[in-house]
């Protein structure tokens, strides 16, 4: 049973605003593959929801005018996986979403609610954060967007305005950040399939027009520390560098010198550390590799 003190629907974002101010303490619910499940493990019981799962004006994925990739907030991830325009320029985005849960929870979670839980181990959100993504949120004072690196603030806490009433519309793409890019993401877990990760890295590169060089490499994690993160000394090393084979060995002992893993139950510390050097190693290379760069 879901112990809820009310449940209102949003008939528009303008709508859903209105009701986010009207009752601060709610709970936005989308899909419901996560809110509910606590709800029903007691840890929301009691809670007032607003549902904005109706809300179409918040689902699909198109490009702006200025280029900008646009994802809806309520696109599930059996969308991203199949959009056209994922497909043909991050699809390694939708490779990423492919490995949340199982068939049902992708067909019914939101990239939106991924993002909000202000988890670490998302699988979304390593891959938005070496796509320099963007944030878009809306409320009573209109939009306001941020880089997703400033949208988690620790674990568990987004940088939402309740107070404003302000609910996630969006992720942005910018076009510097996917064109001419090919990514890897690579997920590990004690299991397949509807398995938590353990640790979440995502790299991305762009080559020269000769593919003798790297012009720009991004590479994040997820549970490498309290919030997802980019992985600065790592880029700095690729950035500018011919693709061999020492410099892909440097460049992944480099994750070592930013990532903060701890021990958890799924994973100790020093086994984060391990596996992390090598998911950089085997995602760089094939990031290239997919870029149409030949490794020396």
């Amino acid at each position: 049973m879901y112990d809820m003190k009310a449940l209102y629907e949003a008939q528009s974002v303008r709508d859903a605003i209105r009701l986010r101010l009207e009752h601060p303490e709610a709970q936005i619910i989308a899909g419901g593959s996560d809110v509910l499940v606590q709800m029903r493990e007691g840890r929301r019981a009691g809670k007032e929801l607003i549902s904005i799962y109706m809300l179409d004006e918040l689902r699909g994925v198109s490009l702006d005018e200025e280029d900008s990739i646009r994802i809806g907030s309520l696109t599930s991830f059996s969308h991203i996986t199949r959009d056209p325009i994922i497909q043909q320029y991050i699809n390694v985005l939708g490779e990423a979403v492919d490995q949340v849960g199982s068939p049902q929870i992708r067909n019914i979670g939101t990239i939106g609610g991924n993002t909000c839980n202000g988890v670490t181990s998302a699988d979304s959100a390593s891959t938005l954060f070496a796509l320099d993504a963007i944030v878009e949120l809306t409320g009573q004072n209109g939009v306001r967007r941020l880089p997703i690196r400033d949208f988690y603030i620790k674990a568990g806490q987004v940088d939402i305005r309740a107070g404003e009433g302000e609910i996630q519309t969006a992720i942005l793409i910018p076009k510097e950040s996917y064109e001419n890019c090919f990514g890897k993401y690579i997920k590990y877990g004690m299991r397949n399939a509807m398995e938590i990760a353990s640790l979440g890295c995502s790299v991305n590169v762009r080559l020269s027009p000769d593919r003798k060089y790297i012009r720009r490499c991004r590479i994040a994690y997820g549970v490498a520390g309290p919030v997802p993160m980019r992985v600065p000394t790592a880029e700095a090393a690729a950035n500018g560098a011919r693709p061999t084979r020492g410099m892909i060995d440097e460049f992944a002992e480099a994750v070592l010198l930013d990532i903060k893993p701890r021990d958890s139950w799924r994973a100790s510390k020093a086994f984060r550390q391990h596996i992390a050097v090598e998911m950089a190693r085997r995602a760089l290379t094939e990031a290239i590799e997919r870029a149409g760069g030949v490794i020396e």
